[in-house]
């Protein structure tokens, strides 16, 4: 099923959340692991460090701007994820702490270019207005330079315990996963693709794969090479990471045709008013879902070998296949 702009309009939101993403893959509630839990002490922690890392100098403008974006709350799925790939791997969490933060200053970098007036020039972000709406476009610029530049330096600066050359490493993952061949690349293209109806599904993952799972691949290779891993291990967990990645934006791509904007915490329904190539534009919702499954399943097979330990990773694979915002 195709989705034209003006079939997109008229859809009703009540028939599309009565029959869309009806999931296979469940919770294991047989399992004495317990994500909510998980997710929330990490969140914790994840939030203290964050906001430890960047005090309020001079000019306390840009800091108060970088603040204000990097400490929104969200999920932190991307620190979590670095710390969670790390501990699997036998690294311990104070280690894997400034890279976990690096990787969220690098996100919330992107977001606020992202909601700029000439990206998707969106107006609310985690339920609150967007950096350029309280700080005007050139700070909201500024405090996203401002963040990829400290992220770097925190991670060359606070990472301790290990050989240098692991530090070099990670800050290599980093610059390609935001850089022209990562995030960067992707978002390029995905400006480029805006009302185009032509735009093909190998298309549309390749622009994801960069503008989406670039980051997170680097969140999870990133913990692993922090944490010593072999190459079967940085193998293995590369293709959980790209799997889950696709995945998540899959799974944004429907949420933003289904769900409010109250539930997302930024405007519903951007993607369709931009002219946006998204799967269920090319596939229909029935068939993103299917895709979306397949890939999770895919990502949690890749975790076999590490048994009882990589728990917290199917787990966090679980929730992004049901996750509602």
């Amino acid at each position: 099923m195709i989705i034209d702009q003006e079939s997109d309009q008229s859809i009703h939101r009540n028939y599309i959340v009565n029959t869309m993403i009806k999931t296979d893959i469940k919770p294991n509630i047989d399992s004495p692991f317990n994500l909510k839990v998980y997710l929330q002490e990490k969140k914790e922690i994840v939030e203290k460090a964050l906001d430890d890392s960047l005090p309020i100098e001079k000019p306390e403008k840009i800091y108060e701007a970088m603040r204000y974006s990097l400490l929104a709350g969200g999920k932190r799925l991307r620190p979590i994820l670095c710390l969670a790939v790390a501990e699997l791997l036998g690294q311990t969490e104070d280690v894997a702490m400034p890279t976990a933060c690096a990787l969220e200053m690098i996100h919330t970098m992107s977001l606020i270019h992202d909601d700029l007036p000439a990206m998707d020039n969106d107006d609310y972000r985690r339920g609150r207005l967007t950096n350029h709406k309280v700080y005007g476009e050139d700070i909201a610029i500024l405090a996203g330079d401002g963040l990829l530049a400290y992220a770097f330096e925190f991670v060359a600066i606070k990472t301790s315990c290990i050989p240098s050359e692991r530090i070099v490493k990670v800050l290599a993952i980093l610059g390609k996963a935001v850089g022209a061949n990562g995030l960067v690349g992707g978002q390029v293209l995905d400006l480029e693709c805006e009302g185009k109806a032509d735009v093909t599904a190998d298309t549309l993952s390749f622009i994801h794969r960069r503008k989406t799972g670039a980051l997170l691949e680097a969140c999870v290779s990133s913990g692993a090479v922090l944490a010593g891993a072999s190459e079967d291990d940085l193998a293995r967990l590369s293709v959980y990471a790209q799997n889950i990645g696709l995945a998540f934006q899959i799974v944004d791509d429907i949420l933003d045709v289904t769900a409010t904007s109250e539930e997302l915490g930024k405007t519903a329904g951007k993607d369709i008013s931009a002219q946006k190539a998204t799967y269920p534009r090319i596939w229909g919702l029935d068939t993103s879902r299917q895709k979306a499954e397949e890939l999770i399943k895919n990502a949690i097979a890749q975790l076999d070998i590490y048994g009882d330990k990589a728990q917290p990773l199917r787990a966090i694979a679980e929730y992004i296949i049901n996750r509602k915002n």
